[in-house]
């Protein structure tokens, strides 16, 4: 490479998240790598494919270049294995599940085989027979898809230990199959299926239905027969409720999708991958990357020339990761290069916007959004165009169906989460607003980090109203909203996603569907904690009509997991000192997950803290362990120490509020080392940052999840539920 190469330099969340995930390893676990040599191994590996090509050396250096100077980043498969013996470089992928054992157990293990190389599967369960349809070769009846979901479940928990990512899911049903109504409820509590998305199938008829007051028709996928009829609204009604209740499930328009199918002779979409983004074919899998937006500002405006010139090297690097790629099984090679999908997607949209001085939730802001999606998917497809004049349009091509030019690739562009590689790149995730602009890090030595976003950081010094003061109340505030001290414009460019209204976010997301996105888009509609259903129901149908091809909505505090986030939710339920379910002792399984946590009394003696979660991540249970508790010496100490536990662990299993035991333990903590000021700095890296309660806790890091581009993701580690 170029000895002269500028440095980039990275920040310290970049380099934990790289050495966490990315980096290659030596037998003891140390890494051994750094970002100059990934970026050297994936683009050596990438440009392999055109070796023989007269202009080799220089397209390696600019794949090299892209990526180290965080223009564009591939997929998290495509940094984690290119160049290494997996090989498989691909994000998501959908698999078919036939109606019959074969089928079921094929699909099975195929999904198991993507897994393991870290791919997403997308399923769609619309195929199988319903609950006590008859079954001829048996004479039975069948016990319908969600029984046969359940034990995909069961497959992905197990694949998916010790691996570099997680085993991630999409389950699919068509609402017009007759078990739609279980599978709407399924998880409702949240104690199954826990490594599904659950996504509805909604039809063009179905919302004509809802919109008429009528009723639909169910129809038996092994007959193709009607079977009976329920009511559209009532059916509407409940993914409303459901999706206000916890996030679940979303709802994906099948009809609008399909009209979009770039091959419809080879089949129909019926399912996604894990976060909704890439509709495809069965047996397909797509190459995703990501366009940095935030490094495309010149002084002051779009560097547009700079930008189509890292378009078109990323469109040549994408369509070539499909070529030097390793698939987990011949069905997804042979349908892949058939059609050579690829996902050029952008992140750090906000990013750019607030350089441009643009509110996010601001018609001007959604003007140039849409503008530099389709500036993106032009200058991709002139570069699509020119590849397949020089190695061949993709197979499924067919001039007498497709009325668009012939081109290297069957689909072009994506938004697809983002969320571990925005922060390699330090931008925004997707297309999605900053989720905070200022947070407090609460750390194991009690101390409070005030994290402060880069570009508000630089616009309050620059202005003149940056003070350590103003910064921690805008962190205990969770918005920039309301501070006088913060010039109106400001407080505008800086809304964070809760602070944008529901039907800005999902106009966002329309604008870009219709002006550059091929397929679908990742996004999060954030509703505050006090949103109605009614408010829900208005999104489903907005985005219908504005013809988004899937929606995601997320009421803020809504999973069991995420206790008390917002002011709004502590203002309600938290008026009395409960929150929701308080008073109520919570009946724990037999076998919990634990972590062990080493710490030192004040004599500097090991304790050990042992910490019980329950299955949403929550802490349920606290012991502590002497490592010599025999001793006589030790025993009052001992005896002190698992009489605080064992009351902690009460008032953990009666909900009491996190910011209430911590209040406790702090006010009975006598030396900064005992027992009460241990667990008390353990329960604020829990929190993580929020204010009234437990946030939903990472299960790698104990950072907080935040939910966003339709999964929950640390900000801090770059763990992701979906990936």
């Amino acid at each position: 490479m170029t000895p002269d190469l500028t440095k980039q330099v990275l920040t310290q969340t970049a380099e934990t998240v790289l050495s966490r995930r990315y980096y290659l390893k030596d037998s003891d676990g140390t890494a051994i790598e750094t970002w100059e040599t990934l970026c050297k191994r994936v683009s050596n590996a990438v440009a392999e494919v055109d070796k023989e090509s007269e202009g080799f050396e220089a397209l390696r250096e600019s794949y090299f270049r892209m990526m180290y100077h965080l223009d564009f980043l591939p997929n998290s498969p495509c940094l984690m294995n290119a160049g290494t013996d997996i090989g498989q470089l691909s994000a998501c992928f959908v698999l078919p599940i036939e109606d019959s054992m074969d089928g079921i157990f094929t699909a099975i293990r195929n999904g198991a085989l993507v897994h393991k190389t870290g791919g997403g599967t997308g399923y769609s369960f619309s195929r199988l027979r319903s609950r006590n349809a008859s079954v001829r070769s048996t004479q039975g009846v069948a016990s319908g898809p969600l029984s046969f979901a359940a034990v995909f479940d069961a497959a992905t928990e197990t694949i998916k230990q010790g691996g570099k990512r997680r085993g991630a899911n999409m389950g699919v049903l068509r609402i017009d199959h007759p078990d739609i109504m279980d599978f709407i409820s399924a998880k409702e509590n949240q104690d199954k299926f826990n490594n599904f998305n659950f996504s509805v199938a909604i039809t063009d008829a179905f919302m004509e239905a809802v919109e008429e007051g009528a009723d639909f028709d169910l129809i038996e996928p092994s007959s193709g027969l009607v079977t009976g009829n329920l009511d559209a609204r009532a059916v509407f009604e409940k993914i409303i409720d459901l999706a206000w209740h916890n996030g679940e499930p979303g709802v994906l328009f099948i009809d609008a999708a399909n009209r979009d199918n770039m091959t419809p002779q080879l089949g129909d979409f019926e399912a996604t991958n894990p976060c909704g983004e890439q509709w495809l074919l069965p047996y397909e899998s797509c190459n995703l990357g990501s366009l940095n937006l935030s490094n495309f500002v010149k002084d002051g405006k779009v560097d547009y020339p700079r930008m189509e010139n890292i378009v078109r090297v990323a469109t040549s690097f994408l369509d070539s990761v499909i070529d030097c790629n390793r698939f987990p099984i011949p069905e997804i090679e042979e349908m892949t290069l058939k059609t050579r999908k690829i996902g050029m997607g952008i992140m750090g949209l906000h990013d750019l916007l607030i350089q441009l001085g643009l509110p996010y939730g601001s018609e001007e802001g959604r003007k140039q959004a849409a503008e530099i999606m389709a500036f993106v998917r032009a200058k991709a497809e002139e570069r699509s165009v020119e590849l397949a004049e020089e190695k061949g349009a993709f197979p499924a091509y067919d001039a007498d169906i497709n009325d668009y030019p012939a081109r290297r690739n069957a689909a072009l562009t994506s938004i697809q989460p983002t969320g571990t590689v925005s922060m390699i790149a330090d931008c925004a995730s997707g297309c999605e607003p900053y989720f905070s602009i200022v947070m407090i890090k609460n750390v194991m030595d009690g101390d409070r980090l005030i994290l402060v976003n880069k570009h508000f950081e630089q616009v309050a010094r620059r202005e003149g109203f940056y003070s350590d003061e103003l910064m921690a109340k805008v962190a205990d505030s969770g918005t920039v909203i309301g501070h006088d001290e913060i010039p109106k414009k400001w407080q505008e460019v800086f809304r964070t996603a809760q602070d944008v209204s529901p039907e800005d976010h999902i106009q966002m997301q329309g604008i870009l569907q219709n002006n550059g996105v091929d397929s679908s888009i990742s996004k999060t509609i954030n509703l505050p904690n006090s949103a109605t259903r009614e408010e829900v129901e208005l999104s489903y149908i907005m985005g219908y009509k504005l013809g988004c091809k899937g929606l995601t909505v997320y009421r803020d505090g809504s999973r069991d997991s995420q206790v008390l986030n917002t002011k709004e939710c502590r203002d309600g339920e938290q008026k009395m000192g409960l929150v929701s379910g308080a008073g109520i002792k919570k009946t724990l399984p037999d076998t919990l997950s634990a972590k062990r946590y080493r710490v030192k009394d004040q004599d500097q003696k090991s304790v050990y803290i042992i910490v019980c979660f329950d299955e949403n991540e929550q802490p349920m249970e606290v012991f502590a362990k002497f490592p010599f508790d025999n001793r006589v010496d030790l025993k009052d100490k001992s005896t002190m120490w698992t009489t605080t536990c064992r009351l902690v662990s009460l008032a953990l299993r009666f909900n009491i509020p996190a910011s209430e035991i911590i209040k406790q333990l702090d006010r009975s903590s006598g030396h900064m080392l005992d027992l009460p000021a241990q667990l008390s700095k353990l329960f604020k890296s829990f929190m993580a940052g929020t204010q009234h309660g437990f946030a939903s806790t990472c299960p790698e890091c104990a950072g907080a999840l935040v939910f966003e581009e339709g999964c929950e993701t640390c900000h801090d580690c770059g763990y992701s539920k979906c990936s």
